[in-house]
């Protein structure tokens, strides 16, 4: 069972096919033809957009995913392709720009180890990076992985290892860890019908599938889920499918219990001309106001995509329709979901679109006001790149991210934008009983004099610049927590949640 390519849609005329099908690069054809990547950038005052890295196939091509901070202060991502077996790659990058290939897929017979990977990683409390492959494994249908920060794979699981493939394939989503340890994601296809999962997977590779789309009639419950899932502080996991509703094709939002009962909480393409957009491609993000917050593909006003809000009760509004503006200066059909950053307004990424129809970086407020921050291939030869994927906020305060196409060499980039947002903390995980260790990642950390949870002192110990640790402190309750360093206070970009 394999999927002929492994393209991403790139126009909202042209959608991701239910079957994997070929999808033409129209953006490709378009720059080469019009040569519109001469263009000048849209770039506010008091910004700076810098590509960080050129991908040159070698160690890597066509990075399709977002990356991800971890605790050594390194930023880690995937190449769909490329590296010594052309097959993709796993990466390091230093916040200045210096990448490190960790590993090259397919480097086991019939590609055992995985090949293709499209999403992106994540760091788990064990300090293993955990990422997936949309192909290869031992049964061609897909791998979950873990990688040490120095390079050293491990597969975990090769999905299509059940009958029928009843426990799912191509997971194109990255994973997510829950509460319980465990990891949660979904698959584009397999299951019993078909059309895609959601499996919960043990962090020594014992998986169950919990649920498989298209169960309903019509398949009313969704279908062919894209992205990852959420878990919100209600500990249900929040998600989106590309496909399926009771209206038909255009998507759902669903909310899944971890013993696996999905509920649908909207189905898109609910009101007239789809003004509240269809077919979600990126992840939900739940802002600190409760709410979630992410993107469709298509439809809204102008059938060029949305950002939508909806509760976790299933009431949504639509704050933006893009391709608001002449030409579509402002972007159009954003595949990536949003980031919620420092300042607490969301950042995300169109997939085309902007001043040069190479796609924008923009800002938007809660209640809806947009603001285009930059447009891809704004210099000659697109060697700023074009194609963004998601978007992740560094604890320096800055914006980081990749393009699938363009650069030096025309296989992408690493890229970041500062807008002079302020430094803050991570901490990992984000929730945790009394007595839990915990890690606290950020910028500048030698010297620290204190950390405090909600106000409670706590006990730490600062391991490096980028890396503290400490563990919650009796009396904490939920809220920010804060670090003081020589130069100042340093505050959690979330509420850590302390647990029962």
């Amino acid at each position: 069972m394999k999927r002929s390519t492994r393209d991403r849609p790139r126009s909202c005329g042209r959608r991701f096919h239910r079957d994997g099908g070929v999808l033409t690069s129209w953006w490709a054809r378009a720059c080469a033809a019009l040569m519109l990547c001469a263009t000048a950038a849209l770039l506010l005052p008091a910004q700076t957009f810098t590509t960080l890295h050129s991908f040159d196939r070698t160690h890597g091509a066509s990075p399709v995913a977002g990356l991800v901070q971890a605790s050594d202060g390194n930023l880690y991502g995937t190449t769909q392709y490329g590296g010594a077996n052309r097959s993709g790659t796993v990466f390091k990058i230093t916040p200045s720009g210096t990448l490190t290939m960790l590993y090259s897929f397919c480097a086991k017979s019939n590609c055992t180890d995985g090949s293709s990977p499209q999403a992106g990683l994540l760091q788990a409390t064990d300090g293993y990076l955990y990422g997936t492959t949309g192909e290869g494994g031992a049964s061609d249908g897909g791998a979950i992985f873990k990688i040490t920060p120095n390079g050293t794979l491990t597969t975990l699981y090769s999905f299509c290892s059940q009958s029928e493939c009843t426990d799912g394939t191509f997971p194109d989503a990255a994973v997510v860890q829950a509460t319980d340890g465990n990891f949660y994601g979904t698959t584009y296809f397999g299951g019993a019908n078909d059309d895609g999962t959601v499996y919960k997977i043990t962090p020594s590779g014992t998986l169950t599938a919990l649920y498989s789309f298209c169960s309903q009639s019509g398949c009313a419950d969704g279908e062919k889920p894209f992205a990852a899932l959420v878990q919100a502080t209600d500990g249900n996991f929040y998600g989106t499918t590309y496909f399926g509703g009771a209206n038909g094709d255009y998507g759902t939002v669903f909310k899944i219990t971890p013993s696996g009962t999905l509920t649908t909480l909207y189905n898109f393409c609910s009101q007239g001309g789809c003004a509240d957009g269809e077919n979600p491609f990126g992840a939900l993000v739940q802002a600190t106001d409760g709410n979630f917050y992410g993107t469709t593909y298509d439809g809204g006003a102008n059938n060029g995509g949305t950002i939508f809000k909806i509760t976790p009760s299933g009431t949504l509004t639509t704050l933006y329709s893009f391709c608001s503006q002449s030409g579509c200066a402002d972007g159009e059909c954003p595949t990536a979901g949003l980031i919620q950053a420092a300042d607490g307004n969301s950042y995300g990424t169109t997939n085309r679109g902007g001043a040069n129809a190479g796609g924008t970086v923009f800002k938007i407020t809660q209640s809806g006001a947009l603001t285009t921050l930059y447009s891809f291939c704004s210099q000659s030869g697109c060697t700023d790149g074009f194609i963004p994927a998601a978007l992740v906020q560094d604890t320096n305060g800055n914006l980081y991210g990749t393009t699938e196409d363009g650069g030096a060499n025309g296989y992408g980039t690493v890229f970041s934008v500062s807008l002079g947002l302020r430094p803050f903390v991570e901490t990992q995980p984000t929730f945790g009983k009394v007595g839990k260790s915990v890690k606290i990642l950020g910028s500048n950390l030698t010297g620290a004099t204190s950390v405090t949870f909600n106000g409670t002192p706590a006990v730490f110990t600062v391991l490096s610049g980028s890396l503290m640790i400490t563990t919650v402190p009796a009396g904490a309750t939920t809220g920010t927590v804060r670090v003081t360093i020589p130069s100042g206070t340093l505050t959690s970009n979330l509420p850590f949640r302390v647990t029962p």
